[in-house]
């Protein structure tokens, strides 16, 4: 009897997740992957099942992923100092050689793999594809930070022939201008970018922390763009997660239904969001 119990749990998670299987068939999720779901080999499987099941039941994930651990780590064997301002990493020529090489041909191709070999088929891109993000030098606070740049244009019909078919594009936070010269972008506003261009249904953040906190330190499970401002003004929300949600609220405002911060700690932190009443992280609307 306690075996049929067991089942009778696991019907009701999945008749629980059918409506919202049916509202989102056949749109489009950005998710943008990074913090310790990176990192960690466990949850990483956990993240590519999840991204995995949603293109199997119909809904087309565009993954855009970070990946400043194996930047760190590759200029650190070359002698090369990494340096910061403006929570941006300081990208000169040499800088920008070793970031391609790191984000485009280790970290990219590693997540691709591992999805190919859930069953899924994925696609390795940077923004140097096909014109995929266009970009122009960044100056934060006007100050000029070599070859980190932001996001001019996304290239939308590319992801659009992928999502429409059967793969699940990977995209590596490189972007171009029209010259040819390469650019650093920051992940966040790359996920972004493409979350408003393509309209997307979700933006799905993954980080190492809860979700959106209040003044007493528990999480709020939804929220709109107007408490956001009063909790920064009020200095509730602090730091690097000021930059997050304000991002967030860029989507919000340019064509994307909701975005979701949640914490991408917690195994298949992806399918608990999407597919249950409360979620686990926060939902802007």
């Amino acid at each position: 009897m306690e075996k049929i119990n067991e089942l009778i749990k696991k019907a009701d998670i999945l008749i629980e997740a059918l409506p919202y299987i049916q509202n989102f068939a056949g749109r489009t999720f950005v998710i943008k992957y990074g913090g310790n779901a990176m990192i960690n080999d466990e949850l990483k499987n956990s993240v590519m099942d999840d991204v995995t099941l949603l293109k199997f039941i119909g809904i087309n994930p565009v993954v855009v992923h970070g990946g400043g651990p194996d930047v760190s780590s590759a200029l650190e064997s070359m002698n090369i100092k990494s340096e910061f301002r403006h929570g941006l990493r300081v990208t000169d020529s040499a800088t920008m050689s070793v970031a391609q090489m790191a984000l485009v041909g280790k970290t990219n191709k590693e997540i691709v793999s591992l999805l190919n070999c859930k069953g899924g088929k994925a696609v390795g891109l940077c923004g140097i594809d096909g014109n995929l993000l266009m970009c122009r030098k960044a100056m934060p606070d006007g100050e000029d930070i070599g070859y980190v740049g932001e996001v001019v244009s996304v290239n939308t019909r590319l992801l659009e022939y992928l999502t429409d078919d059967e793969y699940i594009p990977v995209i590596a936070p490189v972007g171009v201008d029209e010259t040819g010269q390469s650019y650093n972008v920051n992940a966040d506003t790359v996920a972004s970018a493409i979350a408003c261009a393509i309209s997307a249904e979700k933006l799905i953040t993954l980080t190492d922390v809860n979700g959106v906190l209040d003044c007493n330190g528990n999480i709020i499970y939804e929220i709109t763009g107007s408490k956001i401002k009063s909790l920064i003004d009020s200095g509730v929300i602090t730091g690097g997660m000021i930059p997050k949600v304000l991002g967030c609220l860029d989507a919000i405002n340019n064509g994307v239904g909701s975005v979701h911060i949640i914490d991408g700690r917690i195994s298949h932190c992806i399918l608990l969001e999407i597919f249950t009443k409360t979620g686990i992280g926060t939902m802007i609307r």
